[in-house]
């Protein structure tokens, strides 16, 4: 997909939400052999939010949801459908899409949940833009979460160090007038689904045993490895198939998974580091809810302003890729 032939909608409403409760570096000090130096140093992160312990990933969503509703009183009026995409579900059969839709009556919406990991929201983004274009649906509820708490390992200090709790949502709407979504470039490389995994109905990936007992595990080095060859190269491909160079992005949203990660991309990719935006400082690696929590902060902060251009990008466990080039508003 080229510049000239960009898809007809748009981003017209955000919301964004995070949990009370603080799990601060010095909180960790006391939790597992780490301090604060060393986390900042080599994550960048000070602060995560927890949810509650009955506060799962439906409740931050339809918190995110609410904040939307908020700040954009009409946002919900006419969707036709809700993606959530989260890995974290509060129940293993019943879709957290489902969850907000009773919450807030919508009625004749379609739910569904997509699972793409750190990946899912620049996915589900993807999948909202697909479906408008093709003439299926006008307005689309787009929502990532996830509760990563809820499945960390907290004697594991080379991953209860990263991660938070947290929900964004957007709604998708149909723009004929000003076309937002600019190129698009997604990939995975499933022989890396070992390096990040949690354990559920198997115990084994392929003919790998498996470990962790439903918490997460994560090889750091081989997932900074992945992120940092293969996120430049998307970068590059979506700035050929838009027509951009890297001068005409605005703004930067990439997975906040560590800040390491992200400078390292910004470098290879000749993104200069400021115009990089991140949500890990204060609130962790919170999955598919850390690039909308970033945009949304970018938002609140004056930072993003309708017609910026801007380029997500996604990456995580499967292992998964995923990058959007759009207009803002």
């Amino acid at each position: 997909m080229s510049l000239s032939n960009p898809l007809p909608a748009r981003i017209s409403a955000i919301g964004s939400y995070v949990p009370s409760h603080i799990l601060s570096n010095a909180d960790l000090e006391k939790m597992v052999e780490t301090n604060d130096e060393w986390i900042v140093q080599r994550t960048g992160m000070r602060e995560r939010r927890i949810a509650a312990p009955d506060q799962f990933t439906s409740h931050l969503c339809i918190a995110a949801v609410q904040n939307m509703l908020d700040r954009y009183p009409e946002a919900l009026s006419g969707v036709e459908l809700i993606i959530v995409t989260t890995h974290t579900p509060d129940l293993p059969s019943t879709p957290v899409s489902c969850m907000v839709q009773a919450h807030f009556g919508l009625p004749a919406v379609g739910t569904y949940d997509l699972n793409a990991t750190c990946a899912g929201f620049a996915y589900a983004l993807h999948t909202a833009s697909g479906l408008i274009a093709a003439g299926l649906h006008r307005k689309i509820l787009v929502v990532g979460g996830d509760s990563m708490s809820k499945i960390t390992d907290y004697t594991d200090r080379s991953t209860c160090i990263l991660f938070g709790d947290g929900a964004g949502a957007v709604v998708v709407e149909r723009e004929d007038e000003r076309p937002a979504f600019l190129a698009h470039h997604f990939g995975s490389d499933g022989s890396g689904g070992k390096h990040v995994y949690r354990t559920g109905l198997a115990s084994q990936w392929q003919d790998i045993p498996l470990t962790g007992n439903g918490k997460l595990v994560q090889n750091g080095r081989e997932v900074y490895k992945f992120a940092v060859s293969t996120v430049p190269d998307g970068i590059e491909q979506l700035l050929a198939k838009s027509g951009l160079s890297q001068t005409a992005i605005d703004w930067f949203v990439p997975h906040s998974a560590n800040l390491r990660i992200i400078q390292s991309i910004c470098e290879k990719s000749e993104i200069p580091f400021e115009k990089a935006l991140y949500s890990l400082e204060y609130y962790g690696n919170t999955s598919a809810a850390s690039i909308p929590l970033a945009l949304d902060l970018g938002v609140k902060e004056g930072k993003v302003q309708t017609g910026d251009t801007l380029l997500l990008y996604g990456f995580g466990a499967g292992l998964t890729h995923a990058g959007i080039i759009l207009r803002w508003g």
